[in-house]
């Protein structure tokens, strides 16, 4: 196929090309992965700057992404590469391949680096999904972080690079620069932007910035940061969000009130007890969705209001194909259960196969876990309504999954997000806190948006 690139894209390109350095901040769907294919041609075989690329991805998206991008424009058509997935073997045998780019998973970044006795001998390194690097505590962050000196050039890839704060910056630019514009150490970040919130005596347990502290950081990293939103550049369908908000009886809403305020729930069918905030949270959550986890590990069903509330939203769509986004293992296997007491069609997006058969509207229901799916996917030849039967902190998570289907290439005029919120549960905060971060996240994109004009 013949690449045409669009005018962001043209200058997405040459904005890789000319910064050896490059932070490319593009949101869902405007085609970050041909953008960097495309300057990379050029460098490998018309300015003669790049000899060996690494790409650095989530592993559907190295497995499947990358190479189908590759193989789909006749203008790569001189490109060589290799995947090194699968098992070692696999993986040393892609790794030895005299290949022009090398695409690995992010897992085992760790192995290549310190345990597969391989050279590293990439002059360029891709990192696509940047936000995966948000942790400086990481395996793979510090692996990364060995070879970082040899790497003459860098591009970091992701549409989501504050997902969860401004905190996540410091460690996806000491990747890209090694602590030249925020600093090589956590601390000194800290210090420079941020100010101790929540702690419990000489334990802070989390930071807020400074008075100042957004824009200054902003402007730090401008030089070498590209941004452009997907509504600025595409004609992108219609995006409704809204809520199905569902309520617990008395009894239902009296236990989930005591496992919040004792941490310790005792049921007939076993105990439920909670070692600190993060896990009430996941108790909670669960809860709201309907069923629970006991201490033993085995499943206690708590209410059905969600699946009754899911069986109404999929009859309401009239025939249209709905994407089902789960968190828990066990609403998966619930709402299975639901789905084939009424005999609706339906597979779980967890293979090649199963995404082909959404592509090609053959399923009425799909059931996609955001983890998975997050990243990488194209769903939107499958339809255009999503539902939430189960939320998550994550914001990455949220935004990635709700762009496999709001993205180009979306033929509806409309995308519909619907989220089923069990009332007076933790449910309205996770929803509360994900439209919090998208503000900071929101505000670090303008900063640093591309002014295709200059």
């Amino acid at each position: 196929m013949k690449y045409e690139p669009h005018e962001y894209q043209a200058y997405a390109i040459d904005y890789i090309e000319n910064h050896p350095i490059a932070a490319v901040l593009l949101d869902m769907g405007l085609g970050k992965t041909s953008i960097t294919l495309t300057a990379l041609n050029d460098l490998l075989f018309d300015r003669f700057e790049v000899h060996r690329v690494l790409v650095i991805a989530p592993l559907r998206v190295a497995r499947d992404t990358w190479p189908a991008e590759i193989r789909k424009w006749d203008h790569l058509s001189l490109l060589t590469y290799s995947v090194a997935v699968g098992n070692e073997t696999e993986r040393r045998a892609a790794l030895m391949q005299p290949a022009d780019i090398c695409i690995i998973n992010r897992e085992n970044v760790q192995w290549l680096i310190e345990d597969s006795a391989i050279p590293f001998n990439f002059d360029t390194i891709v990192v696509d999904e940047l936000s995966s690097f948000k942790s400086y505590q990481a395996k793979r962050f510090r692996s990364l972080m060995k070879v970082r000196p040899k790497v003459r050039r860098i591009i970091g890839l992701t549409g989501t690079p504050s997902a969860n704060g401004l905190m996540d910056l410091w460690a996806e630019y000491r990747l890209l620069d090694m602590g030249q514009r925020l600093g090589r150490f956590i601390g000194q970040y800290r210090n420079s932007y941020f100010t101790p919130d929540k702690r419990n005596g000489q334990i802070v347990w989390s930071y807020k910035p400074l008075t100042g502290a957004e824009e200054a950081i902003y402007k730090r990293i401008a030089d070498i940061t590209i941004s452009m939103k997907s509504t600025d550049h595409l004609q992108m369908p219609e995006l409704v969000s809204s809520e199905y908000e569902v309520s617990l009886s008395e009894e239902e809403k009296q236990r989930y009130d005591t496992l919040k305020e004792n941490l310790v729930l005792q049921l007939p069918d076993g105990d439920i007890s909670v070692a600190n905030a993060a896990s009430l949270s996941n108790k909670l959550s669960q809860m709201a969705n309907g069923a629970v986890y006991d201490d033993a590990g085995g499943t206690i069903l708590i209410h059905d209001r969600k699946l009754d509330a899911l069986e109404d939203l999929i009859e309401a769509a009239n025939g249209k194909p709905v994407l089902v986004a789960y968190w828990f293992k066990h609403d998966l296997a619930r709402i299975s259960v639901r789905l084939n007491t009424l005999h609706i069609p339906f597979a779980q997006l967890d293979s090649q196969e199963s995404i082909c058969r959404w592509n090609a509207r053959e399923l009425p229901v799909a059931l996609v876990h955001p983890a998975s799916a997050g990243h990488g996917l194209n769903l939107q030849c499958g339809g255009s309504t999503i539902i939430w039967f189960g939320l998550t902190w994550s914001l990455e998570l949220y935004q990635q999954t709700n762009a496999r289907l709001w993205r180009q290439g979306q033929t509806a005029d409309t995308v519909v997000i619907r989220h089923i919120v069990t009332k007076g549960t933790i449910d309205g905060r996770i929803l509360k806190a994900l439209s919090t971060k998208d503000r900071t996240q929101a505000a670090l994109i303008d900063a640093v948006k591309a002014d295709l004009k200059i």
